[in-house]
């Protein structure tokens, strides 16, 4: 007999629902989020489980890695995707862990991809680094309107950034308070520098660009820490059909639906990989400054709409370029890009 579980996995516990390949819900407990307790449910069922879903939350690494050490057949749902039970008037934990089984019995699961336990923890240290350097760029802003509102002046943020030399102590030094005010910024800025330089140094060291993702640094604004958080955050590339799949996932596309020629709502703007999403926006900035047939792209567009606009169809451009670069193994094409 084949049974079908699901988890419906909260932060400190999880209710497991077991049906029959029927259909007939045969077990069901809220549990707590032990390892040895969870285990020791299931044992009783191994032998007949065909297989555990859980649910691609934020905290699924630990339960997913321990089944799966066990031997389980786990599956992942994508949360973005599942339909709400239309036979359920009333949902709750126990009727959400029922349909995830269901769905699995069915063969309709919308399945997520279950990362490599072995190279998640590099792919969080680059992530750790992309949460700083948003950190460092808003205490840059701020302390550029601290400049700006006080003294007119407007810094460039290199010189801002600098670490051997202290640009903005002297621009403040006539008033305590405004000092403090910049020491404090740039003491901040200045450790934020030096933790982002200490995991790039790390992961540059550990994680080698395989091919054909080493193609990708043949791409305008991508360097090596773009190129190394793009092949992280995308897996293998045969996981997208097509390059309209890839680039949905990087959140490129316009969450908008529309019906003759009307727009009838929005999607899931959120819906895809917000890690990719923020890489391919670094990369069109850096595009834009640098390269001239990226900046001849971006002007034709900001001439004809507004300037994110323009932005979004650039690192579009650049996250379609990138996802025939990773399947064919081809070096960067302008001429095909930006004809």
């Amino acid at each position: 007999m084949g049974l079908y579980t699901g988890f419906d996995l909260h932060s400190s516990n999880s209710y497991l629902e077991i049906i029959d390949e029927d259909g007939k819900r045969i077990w069901k407990k809220k549990l707590r989020n032990d390892p040895t307790l969870i285990l020791a449910t299931l044992r009783p069922f191994k032998e007949d489980i065909a297989g555990i879903v859980a649910e691609s939350t934020y905290n699924w690494y630990w339960l997913v890695d321990l089944l799966m050490e066990e031997g389980y057949e786990v599956h992942l749902a994508n949360p973005s995707r599942i339909q709400q039970y239309s036979g359920l008037k009333h949902g709750d934990d126990e009727d959400y862990a029922f349909w995830l089984a269901e769905m699995l019995r069915l063969k309709i699961l919308p399945k997520g991809y279950i990362y490599p336990k072995e190279q998640r923890p590099l792919r969080d240290l680059l992530r750790k680094r992309g949460h700083l350097v948003r950190l460092r760029t808003s205490l840059i802003l701020s302390l550029q309107n601290i400049l700006a509102r006080n003294i007119g002046t407007k810094m460039n943020t290199n010189r801002m950034k600098a670490l051997r030399t202290d640009h903005v102590a002297p621009l403040l030094a006539g008033n305590d308070d405004l000092s403090l005010a910049g020491k404090v910024s740039k003491d901040a800025i200045d450790s934020l520098s030096r933790q982002i330089i200490a995991i790039e140094t790390v992961v540059e060291k550990k994680l080698p660009l395989r091919k054909p993702y080493d193609f990708l640094l043949s791409m305008p604004g991508v360097g090596r820490v773009l190129a190394l958080t793009i092949m992280m955050e995308t897996g293998p590339i045969d996981r997208f059909p097509k390059v309209g799949n890839y680039v949905s996932y990087c959140r490129k596309v316009p969450a908008a639906r529309f019906t003759n020629e009307k727009k009838k709502g929005a999607g899931n703007r959120k819906n895809g990989n917000k890690y990719l999403a923020w890489a391919y926006a670094e990369a069109a900035e850096l595009a834009r400054r640098f390269d001239p047939a990226a900046r001849a792209y971006y002007d034709r567009k900001r001439r004809r709409t507004n300037a994110p606009i323009a932005y979004n169809a650039l690192a579009n451009k650049l996250s379609r370029a990138a996802y025939y670069i990773m399947r064919d193994g081809v070096l960067f094409m302008p001429e095909r890009m930006f004809t």
